[in-house]
């Protein structure tokens, strides 16, 4: 399993992580290496192929206290927001401008 954040304009602000299946991981974040998505895009790509693969993924929210890692985020209402987001929908594909010294070394980018 891996873990999925949700982060939405909702006003309850909670963020909530949900346990993914392989499969249902790799229909949401489908290209190498991406870990970002956003649910508009999410749902024009699967709503006629597999309109409730995803049912059971909402049945399986995990606490974050017991969480080991998230793997990917999905995003729901950033359509204002997602011109800055990477086009590799990868987050170790931030510009460097746009992130602290320490995740450009992380991410193997040492110059801004």
């Amino acid at each position: 399993m891996k873990n999925i954040q949700i982060i939405d304009g909702a006003e309850n602000c909670t963020f909530p992580i949900f346990q993914a299946t392989d499969d249902e991981f790799a229909l949401i974040f489908p290209d190498p290496g991406q870990d970002i998505e956003f649910a508009e895009d999410l749902w024009k790509r699967i709503r006629k192929t597999h309109p409730r693969a995803l049912d059971g993924l909402w049945e399986r929210p995990i606490l974050k206290t017991e969480a080991n890692g998230i793997h990917g985020t999905l995003f729901y209402d950033f359509r204002s927001k997602r011109k800055r987001f990477p086009k590799t929908k990868r987050e170790r594909d931030w510009d460097p401008r746009a992130i602290n010294a320490a995740q450009r070394r992380l991410y193997g980018r040492e110059s801004a």
